[in-house]
C-alpha cells in the first residue's frame, strides 16, 4: 500500500465531467456530473489503493505563460475552450466539498498540477503512487517508489518502469526525453520533423538523454535550439516552494455541518458518504501508529 496518493485533481474533473450524464443534476437543477464523478472515483481510489495519506492537485494555470514562450504551440489548440461553460460553475464547489471533507487540495500559481505533483514527490515519503492521465508524470516513475496509475478505457493501467519500456522500448525513466523527440500533440509540441516513435526510442537507447545527444552534436542547430527549449518545458517542475499538505485527518469530516448542507444543496450525500467512509477507513501513518 502506498504512503501517498496524490492525485490530479484537473484531469479526474475533466473526466468525470465526459462520462457522467450532464443530465445528473442539484435539486435546484445545477449541474454536478462532474462533482458527483469526481467524488466517486476519488472514493473508489482510495478504497482500492489503500494510502497512508492523499492529496489533490489543481492546475491554477492550465497554460503558464512561462512555457507558452518557450514553445508557442503549447496547448494552443486548448484555448478556444480551456474548460467548458458547464464544467466551470461546478470547480469551485468541488473544491468546497474537499474542504469540507477534509482533503487537501494545493495549486500554486502559474504552474499546472503536474508540476505540484512532481514538487510534492521530492517530498514526501515513499511508496508514491499518482493518479493522472498525463503522460509527462511518467517521467516520475521509479519502481518500488513511484507509480502512476493511468485511466485509459479498458480501466486503470498501473504504468511502473516495466511498463515504459514495454509500451515505448525505452528505458522506464526515459520517458520524457523520447517526449521531447517525439512530440506530443495532446500538449501542442510538435518534436522533431522526422523523427517518430520508433526513431525516438532509439536515439534513447543510444545516447540515454537528450542532454548527452546535446552534448554529441546529434542535431543540426534549429533542432538543438527546440530541444533546449523543450528540455526546460516538458519535464514537471520538481523544486516549488509548496507547503507540505496534511495528508489526512483525525477523523472525517472534518466539518460536518458543512458537508451535510453540501450533499443536500447539490443531491451529492451518497457520494460524499462513500469519500468519507474511504477516508476513514486509511491504514494508519507510522506517525499515528507512534
Amino acid at each position: 500500500m502506498p504512503e501517498w496518493l496524490l492525485v490530479d485533481g484537473s484531469s479526474m474533473i475533466f473526466r468525470a465531467f465526459y462520462a457522467i450524464p450532464q443530465t445528473t443534476r442539484a435539486p435546484d437543477g445545477t449541474l454536478v456530473n462532474a462533482m458527483r464523478g469526481f467524488l466517486d472515483s476519488l472514493a473508489r481510489y482510495v478504497t482500492e489503493r489503500r494510502p497512508r495519506q492523499v492529496a489533490v492537485t489543481t492546475d491554477e494555470d492550465w497554460r503558464p505563460d512561462w512555457r507558452v514562450e518557450l514553445i508557442p504551440s503549447y496547448k494552443e489548440h486548448r484555448t478556444a475552450e480551456p474548460v467548458p461553460p458547464a464544467l466551470e460553475p461546478q470547480m469551485p464547489i468541488i473544491m468546497e466539498c474537499l474542504e469540507a471533507i477534509g482533503v487537501d487540495a494545493v495549486g500554486l500559481p502559474d504552474y499546472e498540477a503536474e508540476d505540484i505533483i512532481a514538487s510534492l514527490v521530492a517530498k514526501v515519503t515513499p511508496p508514491v503512487e499518482i493518479v493522472s492521465g498525463d503522460r509527462d508524470l511518467f517521467s516520475l516513475i521509479r519502481d518500488r517508489e513511484i507509480i502512476v496509475l493511468y485511466p485509459e478505457k479498458g480501466g486503470i493501467a498501473v504504468v511502473d518502469e516495466a511498463e515504459v519500456e514495454r509500451r515505448y522500448s525505452i528505458p522506464g525513466r526515459a520517458y520524457a526525453d523520447f517526449a521531447m523527440l517525439r512530440g506530443d500533440p495532446s500538449d501542442g509540441l510538435p518534436g522533431l520533423a522526422g523523427v517518430g516513435a520508433k526513431k525516438a526510442a532509439d536515439l534513447v537507447r543510444k545516447y540515454g538523454s537528450v542532454a548527452a545527444m546535446l552534448e554529441a552534436g546529434v542535431f543540426r542547430s534549429s533542432d538543438a535550439e527546440y530541444l533546449e527549449k523543450v528540455q526546460r518545458l516538458v519535464p514537471p517542475v520538481t523544486d516549488l516552494k509548496i507547503e507540505m499538505p496534511r495528508g489526512r485527518r483525525d477523523r472525517y469530516p472534518e466539518d460536518p455541518a458543512r458537508v451535510e448542507d453540501l450533499g443536500r444543496r447539490y443531491g451529492v450525500a451518497s457520494s460524499i458518504e462513500r469519500l468519507v467512509k474511504a477516508l476513514a477507513s486509511m491504514p494508519p501513518t507510522d506517525v499515528t501508529k507512534a
